[in-house]
């Protein structure tokens, strides 16, 4: 069903907004786009509108999508879109009121982050290493490879930031990197020493590359791709290829996991939550909240190890 020309017209400003005012990304965009037709074709069939439609309309919508089988995590992000959007409608003086306020969000069960160990963290890299050693034609892409892994370990961040990051990088002094996430928020992440050789090593590779070309690509990771970056899915994938020659379980492995592995070892090692949020680049706390199982091991090993009563309870057996 087609949405009509005034709510496609609400969406699109809204989008506009989003866009202009809260630098959301393409991706974000086009899942709010398809969220807010979604929402509309199911208000068509109440024979309401974006306009009209009340907060009853909107609780009989997110229970439509349990009934169609909508995880409680996508429901969520539905929920968020529509929250975003009736904020703006009422923001806008196109509503008098915002019919998202009562609704509950719905309950997500607690799943854990998946994780590397820091034993194949450490496989991972020095198969890297090894690798990135052999002369030969495909030398350079296990340069890459080499360079892209130490990042990502060494500072946790998002796959697409990764793949994008600028060729200026290479012009930096000292040990720490300037990151642009979501929104085009920029944060400032240290560098780990293999981490600065890696990529040394990899961008004097790609200034030997690059002698003699008319124009130099502004990424660190050029590809022949439609945004001239290496794309995150052959990235991906060649890290499973890795993970398959260093010996590990390729289905495991991911950049995603990498950076839980990141945040995960980071606090085991007594790392404060709030420096993790900040060098994740997570807005709100709550979201880095997924790793208070590592911490929660931690202050029971410290209880158990250090708490005078725990020393006397071993003492007795």
């Amino acid at each position: 069903m087609p949405v009509s020309d005034l709510s496609r017209a609400r969406i699109e400003a809204f989008l506009e907004m989003m866009s202009a005012e809260r630098g959301a990304a393409g991706n974000t965009l086009s899942s709010y786009e398809r969220d807010l037709d979604d929402l509309w074709s199911f208000l068509a069939e109440r024979d309401t509108s974006l306009i009209a439609a009340g907060s009853d309309d909107l609780a009989a919508y997110l229970a439509s999508l349990t009934a169609r089988g909508f995880q409680p995590s996508s429901q969520a992000r539905r929920l968020s879109a529509m929250r975003q959007f009736f904020k703006f409608l009422y923001a806008e003086g196109l509503r008098g009121d915002d019919p998202t306020g009562i609704l509950d969000a719905p309950k997500k069960g607690r799943s854990l982050p998946k994780t590397m160990s820091i034993d194949d963290v450490g496989r991972l890299i020095e198969r890297a290493e090894l690798e990135a050693a052999i002369e030969g034609p495909e030398q350079f892409g296990r340069m890459r490879m080499l360079a892209l892994l130490e990042l990502l370990y060494a500072t946790g961040m998002r796959v697409s930031e990764l793949v994008s990051l600028s060729a200026k990088v290479l012009a930096q002094e000292g040990r720490f990197l300037v990151i642009r996430g979501k929104g085009n928020k920029e944060r400032l992440v240290p560098l780990s020493r293999s981490a600065v050789a890696a990529m040394r090593v990899y961008g004097a590779r790609l200034a030997e590359l690059n002698a003699g070309k008319a124009e130099e690509s502004p990424w660190l990771f050029p590809s022949a791709s439609q945004d001239g970056y290496l794309p995150r899915q052959v990235f991906a994938r060649e890290l499973k290829d890795l993970a398959i020659r260093a010996g590990l379980n390729a289905a495991a492995i991911s950049p995603h996991v990498l950076r839980h592995a990141f945040a995960s070892h980071l606090l085991a090692n007594g790392a404060d939550l709030r420096v993790v949020q900040e060098l994740l680049g997570h807005t709100d706390i709550s979201t880095t909240q997924i790793y208070t199982h590592v911490l929660e091991e931690r202050l029971q090993h410290l209880v158990q190890t250090h708490h005078p009563l725990a020393k006397l309870d071993k003492k007795r057996d």
